[in-house]
């Protein structure tokens, strides 16, 4: 039997996911690695299938900044969907075996996932053939509402994209959008219909337990993320704070950052991030917890690089004097703007906006 290896990311930042998809179906292509399901949540964002209107976004651009939420066109099917905190997606990478190269049984072996799922906590799932995704209700009833988008992509039987789950999600953000462009019904979670919070990482062992079974797959660990932090250093307030970005040297990617770097061996992540900000800064100061732990492959190595890291923030007095260490070769203190406009990565470039929030002020 093939084996599935189901990774749990927790928060993955859009642009990282699509990143990891390509790296995986990489790997998988290349027969480095099995079929993998990867689990996470993504902050707030709309997406645009091959098949989307843009008249199906409702919100104005300046209410979705408002309301941080981006946008991002792929090449799923589908219209418009939403993602965001509190709904499970799952992107499985899957190389189909010659008796599954069937597009729409595949579509309807990942519904039937989630119908499995949806059942253990007594909802009653099914779908409806004019529209994709698992519902709740009849048809033509007017409660008929929608707990589960369903948007793949398959590419020489080579599967990407997947599903989202509404688990706990933030239901008024779809108000957002005409969801998958259907106007006919409405969109529901977990919580709503149970009237209780619902543990993600119990929903993600159902799930990943149903793929397994459905796919005729034998589940495996997958090996532990490396464990690493970002600090973003600021000074001032207001309209005069600034920035520290360090320039990588050139044989390490020659890349501006903030301070990064991975944990030891028993080290936890305050720890790391104080020291770390010694010895890249000079600097000995508390670290403040942004609250931001998000996953992501570091560069384009097949199998990827998995990274699961933890943000923080420093703050310095207008005259500290900065002493670089060995990875860095140059460092300058920015304005916010800048900084964004040239960090390479969006969990850096996360992390510097959360403490311009945090600390900023």
């Amino acid at each position: 039997m093939n084996t599935l290896t189901v990774y749990r990311f927790g928060r993955v930042e859009y642009e990282d996911g699509l990143q990891l998809m390509k790296l995986f179906g990489e790997a998988r292509r290349q027969g480095l690695c099995g079929d993998s399901l990867l689990l996470l949540e993504h902050p707030p964002v709309l997406t645009l299938g091959r098949g989307a209107k843009r008249a199906n976004i409702l919100a104005s651009d300046a209410r979705l900044s408002a309301e941080g939420v981006e946008i991002f066109e792929t090449d799923r099917g589908g219209d418009v969907t939403y993602h965001g905190p509190g709904q499970l997606v799952g992107y499985p990478i899957f190389l189909l075996p010659e008796h599954r190269h069937d597009v729409r049984r595949y579509v309807r072996d990942v519904e039937q996932c989630i119908i499995r799922t949806l059942s253990e906590y007594g909802l009653s799932s099914g779908t409806i053939p004019k529209w994709p995704g698992v519902w709740l209700g009849q048809e033509d009833a007017p409660d008929v509402r929608k707990i589960c988008a369903i948007g793949v992509h398959l590419s020489r039987w080579l599967t990407s994209h997947g599903f989202a789950l509404n688990v706990n999600t933030h239901l008024p953000h779809f108000d957002l959008i005409v969801p998958c462009g259907i106007r006919e019904a409405g969109v529901t979670s977990m919580r709503k219909e149970l009237g209780r919070p619902v543990s993600l990482a119990e929903v993600e062992d159902k799930v990943a337990r149903h793929f397994a079974d459905v796919f005729e797959l034998q589940l495996a660990e997958p090996k532990p993320l490396t464990r690493t932090v970002c600090v973003t250093l600021m000074r001032g307030k207001g309209p005069e704070a600034r920035v520290l970005l360090l320039r990588r040297r050139p044989e390490r990617g020659g890349f501006w950052q903030i301070v990064t770097g991975r944990l030891e061996p028993g080290e936890q992540p305050r720890e790391a991030a104080a020291r770390e900000l010694f010895e890249e800064t000079g600097l000995r100061t508390e670290v403040v917890e942004l609250e931001y732990r998000h996953a992501f492959a570091v560069g384009s190595v097949v199998p990827p690089r998995l990274v699961e890291e933890n943000g923080f923030a420093a703050r310095c007095s207008d005259d500290f004097e900065v002493h670089l260490g060995d990875e860095h070769d140059a460092h300058e203190w920015v304005d916010v703007p800048t900084a964004l406009a040239r960090l390479p990565f969006r969990g850096l470039r996360e992390g510097v906006l959360r403490t311009s929030r945090v600390l900023g002020g």
